[in-house]
């Protein structure tokens, strides 16, 4: 199918951009991997497009002591590949590294997949367990940050105003002693995850646990943040028993079932890769404090 008659708009600043979209009722388009097929399959029909591809400094990738910082224009791949974000936040790659084939990630945004708000992808899930935020403009309110707990409104649906241009996202580093991981399940490479679980888990000067949480894609409205410090606090590294932990994550999530996997199989790889990713994600925190 083709997409619906649209306008085409290139501006070549942010503010044009913004006011482009504010007058157009349009669409921004960036890496265009969600919004062109769902335009071609006439389940969207913006009146307008407005491309940032020449907009400059909207590709930047900034780690600085606090956060890594990408622009609107940084493809997954780009972040993928950058050492510098790696070695500050690794969970960023070890996410990322499951968006899709190489070839959407060429080509593909992070910002973008952060503005689509899909339940079942895995950087707004990582934004979340991390408390990051968005940075956004329009004409009509100026620039904001909006942070990650108001971002995911629901199902495909952000905090995003419909004249705002979303220009960058900040991760900040996750804490001094903590570890990190990423685990998901899919029918096939490159599909979305049938469940996703990403785990940030922080060991005290002891080597003790101080902290853990997961955040879950797939199994809910919007990725699904659990803090499950209440089930391993003060435990050595080498001693827990994540069961608690999994008994907190159960009882949270709502996993619906489709033609891809029905709810009681989500919720049973919900337990299983919670499990597995606190255990990894506790390993790394070894690891890195070891090195």
């Amino acid at each position: 199918m083709k997409p619906a008659p649209f306008a085409y708009h290139r501006p070549s600043t942010v503010d044009e951009a913004a006011s482009m979209l504010a007058a157009t009722e349009g669409k921004i388009l960036a890496g265009g991997q969600s919004l062109i097929p769902i335009m071609s399959m006439r389940l969207a029909a913006p009146a307008a497009l407005v491309d940032l591809n020449h907009v400059t400094g909207l590709a930047d990738i900034d780690v600085s002591d606090t956060a890594v910082r990408i622009g609107a224009l940084t493809r997954h791949g780009d972040l993928e590949r950058n050492v510098a974000a790696y070695d500050a936040n690794p969970l960023l790659r070890r996410a990322v590294q499951h968006v899709a084939h190489a070839t959407i990630r060429n080509r593909g945004t992070t910002v973008g997949s952060l503005v689509h708000a899909d339940p079942a992808a895995e950087m707004p899930a990582v934004l979340r367990l991390l408390g990051g935020s968005v940075e956004v403009v329009s004409t009509a309110r100026g620039r904001r940050s909006i942070d990650a707990e108001a971002f995911f409104v629901g199902p495909l649906e952000s905090a995003l105003e419909p004249d705002e241009v979303a220009v960058s996202a900040c991760f900040p580093h996750p804490p001094a002693g903590s570890g990190s991981a990423w685990l998901e399940i899919a029918r096939r490479h490159g599909d979305y995850g049938l469940v996703g679980v990403g785990a940030l888990v922080v060991l005290d000067s002891n080597s003790s646990l101080a902290s853990a949480a997961v955040c879950l894609i797939s199994v809910g409205a919007t990725p699904v943040l659990v803090d499950v410090t209440a089930a391993c606090r003060g435990a050595a590294y080498d001693a827990v028993d994540w069961e608690d932990g999994v008994a907190l994550v159960d009882a949270v999530i709502d996993p619906e079932g489709d033609i891809h996997a029905t709810a009681d199989y989500r919720r049973h790889l919900s337990r299983v890769l919670t499990e597995r990713v606190l255990v990894r994600a506790t390993d790394d925190a070894v690891a890195r404090r070891a090195a």
